[in-house]
């Protein structure tokens, strides 16, 4: 597929817009994915949302920008914005907005991190305490992460799910930290990972396992790295090479087994 004037829309996870802005001080979030995507001709533009605000909320307004626009747009979501884009995605209007959907390391089925913060009422209260002094929303935003709330939302959505994935071609891509590999920043979310799988969760990324970012049904696909190595340049990190892979995975002629 080419992107030459394709619409690309790029959807941030938990405080991407924050992250984005430190960029100056060496941090990015998806800003290699955008150069590249500009590169290559895409229209590219990232979706204004307040990423600590709920998924409902959020799908909503990525909602408008879909129908904003009669270009029929990809999407490329990482974290908490693959769930907006997602629920964004049921809206039939929605729907016939888009082209295709690649969700990077989105935690469908919830992240046992999320269930950490929301588990202890100090925790809770400092993240919401956060998002509200950087003016993205509350600690609803992190609820919506956990295992609990997430698992309910797509028992629930199942049937116009599974019709999504038969009209749109979607792609998931989960990534797996490992012992060795992990440099820089990556060895937080190594540790991170290393107490989720003692917990039972199995391999993960450092806040979401590889089982919670894939639809059954889907496009998957499943790669070394933490869960900053689709969207920050790094040691070892090559988010451009991951997001070429999914999209790659995202439009193969050959359609997943039926779940």
């Amino acid at each position: 597929m080419t992107l030459q004037g394709r619409r690309v829309l790029l959807v941030y996870g938990l405080m991407g817009e924050v992250v984005a802005a430190l960029r100056p001080f060496g941090l990015d979030y998806m800003q290699p994915l955008r150069d590249w995507l500009v590169a290559q001709g895409a229209d590219t533009a990232v979706v204004p949302l307040q990423t600590a605000e709920p998924v409902s909320a959020n799908a909503a307004r990525l909602r408008v920008v879909l129908l904003d626009d009669p270009r029929p747009a990809l999407i490329i979501a990482h974290s908490k914005g693959g769930l907006e884009t997602l629920a964004a995605l049921l809206d039939l209007e929605a729907q016939a907005r888009c082209i295709g959907f690649l969700a990077m390391q989105s935690p469908f089925y919830g992240s046992p991190v999320a269930d950490a913060v929301m588990g202890a009422k100090p925790l809770e209260a400092a993240a919401g305490g956060l998002a509200r002094l950087l003016r993205i929303g509350s600690s609803e935003g992190v609820r919506d992460l956990t295992t609990g709330v997430r698992r309910l939302w797509m028992a629930a959505a199942a049937e116009p799910v599974a019709r999504l994935l038969a009209a749109l071609p979607v792609a998931c891509l989960a990534t797996e930290v490992r012992e060795g590999s992990a440099r820089g920043r990556e060895r937080l979310h190594l540790a991170a990972a290393q107490w989720m799988e003692r917990r039972g969760h199995g391999p993960n990324d450092g806040l979401v396992p590889v089982e919670s970012a894939l639809i059954p049904g889907a496009r998957h696909l499943v790669l070394p790295g933490s869960h900053i190595a689709t969207v920050s340049e790094g040691p070892g990190r090559d988010p451009v090479a991951l997001m070429r892979a999914g999209l790659d995975a995202l439009f193969s002629a050959e359609r997943p087994p039926a779940a």
